[in-house]
């Protein structure tokens, strides 16, 4: 009697949730990974440390199975198919994104005359020991400075034009690459700034800020950046390890 053998697919494509943000996002793995491993891979796709995950896995039609708490078992051991959700909860208790848009969060202001009557504020010390913005030659030097940095600003995003591969490096971030898709002024803030698609969901919006769009992708796949952190060349899509492909 001839034997069955069983061929199961060595990667599976799972949507990927959490506490941290809104989106889903689908991505394939290696049912070889350990759970630990697979936390790992989810760091860049929802922005959660590893240490600070709890998993959940549910079905293709979102009906809760089981938790993935398990660090040394195989992903292939666990029910995970095509489709099926992973839900990522942060630990931590950290909300990400909850005072983004600060206009929703009330302030006190305190009207400038009635600030100005206050002897010991800090403005008062700043006029008694013309300090600060009481200084007029600091504060001239410091004008001439900053049209100075607008001016080499200004160079280097006419450098830059909407469709240029492009890589980011902002200090204490990891480089990113992506598409260049906006180049000039602001509303949100002055002086000039770069629109970029990121190759993975690594930004923060849709290319909208307070909402005006400036260029269009997917959610958490824009950002806006100085030119000063853009570099543009041959940059090709690289493997960020978040589709596990055979």
């Amino acid at each position: 009697m001839d034997g069955v053998t069983v061929i199961t697919n060595p990667t599976v494509s799972v949507r990927v949730t959490s506490t941290a943000n809104s989106f889903e996002a689908l991505r394939r793995f290696n049912r070889g990974i350990t759970i630990a491993e697979f936390k790992c891979k989810l760091e860049l796709v929802v922005g959660i440390q590893a240490s600070c995950m709890d998993l959940q896995l549910f079905s293709s039609t979102d009906t809760f199975l089981q938790k993935l708490d398990d660090n040394e078992a195989l992903m292939g051991s666990y029910p995970v198919d095509d489709n099926c959700r992973i839900h990522v909860i942060d630990k931590s208790g950290s909300q990400s994104g909850v005072f983004e848009d600060l206009s929703a969060v009330e302030k006190f202001e305190l009207p400038d005359e009635v600030y100005d009557k206050r002897s010991e504020s800090v403005r008062s010390f700043l006029k008694k020991n013309k300090a600060g913005r009481f200084n007029e030659e600091k504060a001239a030097q410091k004008e001439e400075l900053q049209v100075q940095r607008d001016a080499e600003e200004k160079l280097l995003a006419e450098s830059l034009s909407p469709g240029l591969r492009c890589e980011v490096q902002v200090v204490g971030q990891p480089t990113r690459r992506g598409t260049v898709m906006y180049v000039g002024n602001t509303e949100f803030k002055p002086g000039y700034w770069v629109g970029v698609k990121y190759d993975e969901p690594l930004g923060k919006h849709d290319g909208s800020v307070n909402g005006k769009q400036y260029f269009e992708c997917q959610h958490k796949y824009g950002a806006f950046v100085k030119p000063q952190y853009v570099t543009v060349g041959d940059f090709p899509e690289e493997d960020y390890g978040l589709n596990d492909e055979m």
